[in-house]
């Protein structure tokens, strides 16, 4: 709920009738986590490491795409038959 939903402890506490404490320590113990769960998984942080880089390289693609929008309509605008009329 914290990462999907952006909710603090306090309010996953109240949520779910459980100690912010508590929900303190199991976040405290989900990002320490090292150890993949399942043999050739990856671990916590190598899935939150690599979801950071994917979201800066899609942030990235996007611009991009925007700038090459913009120069197809310019160019585009450009070339139309009417101007060699």
């Amino acid at each position: 709920m914290i990462a999907r939903e952006g909710l603090n402890q306090s309010e996953v506490g109240k949520k779910l009738g459980i100690p912010k404490g508590t929900i303190g320590n199991w976040l405290s113990k989900f990002e320490s986590e090292d150890v993949a769960t399942v043999p050739g998984a990856l671990s916590v942080k190598e899935l939150l490491a690599e979801n950071s880089k994917l979201r800066k390289e899609l942030a990235e693609a996007k611009k991009k795409e925007k700038i090459l929008k913009k120069a197809t309509a310019y160019f585009g605008k450009e070339s139309s038959p009417s101007i060699w009329l």
